[in-house]
């Protein structure tokens, strides 16, 4: 569990999803009913569904024993379900009680590639790197960071690696420490995610309880590209 001050609520709308990464399934109620696009959509009151977004992977859940896939409603601002391509949805009405489950191995695959992206975030900050930009899904997770100064280590081959050498152990030493992760409110609504004392950043992800539930994670060499320094990661979660 990411420890927050507040659970947010959208109107009627509990983002469980933000307090618990690891809670499974919840029994719940539909508050609300309508269509996207042409498509029909639920919304439950305690939403256990991590829509795609900030660099994340939507979740796989489900209402009851039908598939869905969670998407924010860009009208209402409540998180949603909707049906898999080729799917459908079974008649829902508000109020009707019904059970949300989440995909946990999935759950805590993102939650670990997203926690590690912060950490990478943070190491490539002690460098004097600014980040501008990240992606946190599988396969494909890197931080981009740029370089306020001309950085001559990042010139060669060699400079490169020996850098990433020292990001590396950077990342090592705060998973060995087990550093927690805590979440908390501004009073402006935005969530803040700090991993202990060494970083904090705006964030509406999901992410591990402590650095020490991260396992495997793999930097390889960094590269710049465009001017942009690209630090690609892998990590997956710590088993139990």
């Amino acid at each position: 569990m990411v420890q927050s001050t507040e659970i947010p609520r959208v109107g009627a709308q509990v983002g469980v999803y933000l307090d618990d990464t690891y809670l499974e399934q919840v029994d719940t109620r539909v508050i609300a009913v309508g269509e996207r696009d042409g498509t029909p959509w639920a919304a439950v009151e305690h939403c256990l569904f991590h829509p795609q977004g900030g660099g994340q992977p939507a979740d796989r859940g489900w209402l009851d024993d039908t598939e869905i896939i969670p998407v924010r409603d860009r009208e209402s601002g409540l998180v949603v379900a909707t049906a898999p391509e080729g799917g459908s949805l079974p008649a829902l009405a508000e109020g009707q009680k019904v059970r949300a489950r989440i995909d946990l191995q999935a759950r805590t695959a993102h939650a670990a590639l997203h926690t590690a992206g912060h950490l990478v975030e943070a190491v490539g900050r002690t460098q004097g790197w600014e980040m501008a930009g990240s992606n946190h899904f599988p396969g494909q997770a890197r931080v981009e960071f740029q370089s306020p100064r001309t950085d001559a280590r990042l010139a060669g081959p060699e400079g490169r690696e020996a850098v990433t050498a020292v990001l590396r152990a950077a990342v090592a030493a705060a998973v060995a420490d087990d550093l927690p992760v805590l979440a908390r409110y501004l009073a402006d609504g935005r969530r803040v995610v700090r991993l202990d004392a060494l970083h904090a950043a705006p964030c509406g992800g999901t992410h591990v309880r402590s650095l020490g539930d991260l396992a495997e994670v793999v930097l390889p060499t960094l590269k710049v590209k465009k001017g942009r320094i690209r630090v690609s990661y892998s990590a997956t979660h710590r088993s139990h």
